[in-house]
């Protein structure tokens, strides 16, 4: 089972995606917290797995409580789902430590695939996050020409082709879909394609991927 932690400072949110998340038969909420410093006292009772924390607006979470997760909690992976959409705060949570993000436009499919994700180990952005995450990062020169060019190199042209489809937005399951593979193989694959090129966080990968024009923006 995956023991799951919410946190929302509706209760008929926590109420909505307890009912929500029920139906999977692996997933075990077992905990809901209507703000941070409530859930961390939860933790030595529940011992969450993953934590969903619903950001309403940009108080709701702050770095410093992410950070304290991340540091004093870190088999514990936070997957934040916003309610809004400020390329700043999604950034500053992700560098804070946060593993997954989810837009407010994301249905029950998507949580379970990002709770899924999360629990095997891998990072989760919703398309609409990896939009602000490829806007984000378009300008930055960090990477060495040549160096880019030769990690390149190494990855298979079924690599090659995750890689497109995942930096341009594509979920695990999509691409699964659409390569009539398993979830479980693009999963293997993305942590392959970053192992190779030498990169650590999903952040890195759509970086590579534009400045490799792997993907192209509009």
């Amino acid at each position: 089972m995956i023991k799951v932690s919410l946190i929302d400072k509706y209760p008929v949110i926590c109420d909505a995606l307890t009912s929500l998340l029920a139906e999977a038969d692996d997933i075990d909420i077992v905990s809901c917290a209507s703000d941070f410093s409530t859930f961390i006292g939860q933790i030595p009772e529940v011992q969450p797995n993953i934590v969903l924390a619903v950001s309403h607006k940009k108080d709701d979470l702050n770095e410093e409580e992410v950070r304290f997760l991340t540091s004093h909690y870190p088999k514990i992976r936070l997957l934040i789902m916003s309610m809004y959409h400020n390329e700043k705060q999604v950034l500053r949570m992700i560098k804070a430590g946060a593993k997954g993000h989810l837009g407010n436009d994301s249905n029950r499919s998507e949580i379970i695939e990002a709770i899924y994700t999360l629990r095997n180990g891998y990072e989760f952005y919703a398309k609409t996050i990896t939009s602000i995450l490829l806007s984000s990062y378009i300008s930055d020169e960090d990477i060495n020409k040549s160096e880019k060019e030769n990690r390149q190199k190494d990855l298979s042209a079924r690599e090659m082709e995750i890689f497109k489809l995942f930096a341009e937005g594509d979920s695990n399951r999509n691409i699964a879909e659409k390569l009539f593979i398993s979830v479980r193989t693009v999963e293997t694959h993305k942590n392959n394609i970053m192992k190779k090129i030498g990169l650590k966080t999903t952040v890195d990968l759509v970086k590579f991927a534009i400045k490799n024009n792997i993907i192209q923006l509009d």
